[in-house]
């Protein structure tokens, strides 16, 4: 049996999820938030260059491209360079050249250039949850982001 409207409830239900976690996320956690749902763009990304198909498939591919720039941004934006210091502007630069290489990726069609962002933003998002974790961080108020960071409406 088909579902035509299937996909559509799937998406549905995931919007309503993530913006429930957003809504009661800690300011650490919607950085967390961020890098998510960023490396979920850019897979969906790789996943429509992968499959060669037409137009609907290099539509979806801008698409999600775009998002993860959208995002990639926010997380730029949300940037405390006060609090943060050198940090906070290596976190900068890395993250506009993450922004410029997605671009690139989409012009050029190229996976390779998403698995190095994919691995450049992993690495961020995994020192920042190590940072969640650690003991001298949850009753710090010291950080590169600011206490509210962006979050742009990606769809």
């Amino acid at each position: 049996m088909s579902y035509p409207n299937a996909q559509s409830a799937v998406n549905a239900y995931t919007q309503v999820d993530m913006h429930s976690h957003a809504a009661y996320a800690s300011p650490h956690q919607l950085v967390q938030l961020l890098m998510e749902n960023t490396l979920r763009k850019i897979v969906a990304a790789k996943s429509c260059m992968l499959k060669g198909g037409g137009w609907e498939d290099v539509a979806k591919k801008g698409e999600n491209i775009s998002n993860a720039i959208a995002l990639v941004e926010g997380l730029r934006l949300s940037l405390d360079k006060q609090k943060g210091g050198d940090i906070a502007q290596n976190l900068e630069d890395l993250y506009d050249y993450i922004e410029r290489q997605l671009l690139q990726a989409n012009m050029k069609n190229n996976p390779a250039i998403l698995d190095e962002v994919t691995s450049l933003l992993s690495e961020v998002k995994a020192a920042w949850q190590a940072i969640a974790n650690h003991p001298a961080a949850k009753s710090s108020n010291t950080s590169a982001h600011s206490s509210t960071p962006n979050v742009p409406a990606i769809g």
